[in-house]
């Protein structure tokens, strides 16, 4: 393995698009931390719900690693206590998908990052 595309792949699910952005991939690297961004803001704003590691349901052990995806932006929802969920809010279940749509949505975002880095792909 390259470890340049390992570094990629690290940053980028760090960051979103810090993958590409170290590589000099700029449009990209904007375009997908702006797409992150928004779709983790709007399903934080829907009342949608971020998980943290639970082990009383597989369901929720899944759902922790999609909203892990969003790197920094779980972190940030973790210490800011946001992302609580708001079941009475009819966009609760929307919200929750947006976010972990946007956490499988950048670790696809890091493996691209990792095959440029690796040679693979431009």
């Amino acid at each position: 393995m390259k470890i340049k595309g390992l570094l990629a792949m690290v940053l980028g699910w760090a960051v979103p698009g810090l993958g590409h952005a170290i590589q000099k991939k700029y449009l990209r690297a904007v375009l997908f931390f702006v797409s992150i961004f928004a779709m983790t803001g709007l399903g934080l704003a829907m009342g949608g719900r971020v998980y943290p590691f639970q082990t009383d349901n597989p369901l929720t052990i899944l759902a922790f690693f999609a909203d892990l995806g969003n790197g920094v932006f779980y972190g940030l929802t973790r210490y800011f206590h946001w992302g609580a969920g708001d079941l009475a809010r009819g966009t609760f279940e929307f919200g929750t998908a947006y976010i972990a749509g946007a956490g499988l949505l950048n670790f696809l975002i890091a493996l691209d990052a990792f095959d440029i880095g690796a040679g693979k792909k431009s």
